[in-house]
């Protein structure tokens, strides 16, 4: 079979390079190879007893654009291979590590619906070059502030505490100490019992009640 269909190839390709059937119909050897082709496919093999079509592919061609049309590659997945696709990236999302997966971002405003299974978002930022259509099923409500929903509603502000006469400026901690110029002297960082007031370093002598609080620091360093 493949010896004369070599010699069927080679005669054409040598001296039939055009020719008219009896309709009409003009031919080259061009759009005689698919009929050759097919030729070959359908012929029963003594060997195998059955069709080279019917062992690569379980079934005959009628016509060479069949056998072209079984075998084109569909790009684009169907509705079905895509809920696949879907269902195995949020099986994969669900098994990964917490901490591996991707926090939500925005808030968006949505631009467009695509059906009930899709939205088209309008991205900002770094985002801006993504692909802006995502499922539903990945979307989450955007929750504004109490302020945002009610601009009305005033909150009164923190009051703090009056102290009494003479806290203020009251000494409560010591928090770290570091030296000077002066090897003899050494500053130590204070904390007051007023929150408003900051930490300050201060010299020893500046420190009401510096013994107990200087026992204290040193206490709780050497017991880290």
């Amino acid at each position: 079979m493949l010896q004369a269909l070599e010699d069927i190839i080679r005669r054409l390709h040598a001296y039939v390079l055009e020719f008219k059937d009896s309709d009409g119909f003009t031919h080259d050897l061009c759009t005689l190879i698919p009929a050759l082709e097919l030729e070959y496919k359908t012929s029963i093999n003594y060997l195998t007893v059955k069709t080279s079509a019917m062992l690569e592919k379980g079934w005959n061609p009628r016509l060479p654009y069949d056998s072209l049309k079984r075998d084109l590659v569909y790009i684009h997945p169907t509705e079905k291979s895509f809920k696949i696709i879907l269902d195995t990236a949020r099986h994969h999302a669900n098994i990964c590590s917490k901490k591996l997966k991707d926090s939500f971002a925005g808030p968006f405003m949505i631009k467009v619906l695509h059906g009930l299974n899709a939205v088209q978002l309008e991205l900002t930022g770094e985002l801006m070059n993504k692909a802006p259509t995502f499922p539903v099923s990945l979307m989450k409500p955007y929750s504004s502030s109490e302020k945002e929903l009610f601009p009305l509603i005033n909150k009164p502000p923190l009051e703090i505490p009056p102290l009494e006469e003479g806290e203020e400026k009251k000494i409560v901690k010591v928090l770290k100490e570091r030296g000077t110029k002066n090897k003899k002297e050494r500053v130590y960082l204070v904390r007051y019992r007023n929150p408003t007031q900051e930490d300050e370093w201060l010299l020893e002598k500046y420190i009401t009640n510096s013994d107990k609080l200087l026992r204290k620091f040193r206490h709780e360093r050497r017991s880290k």
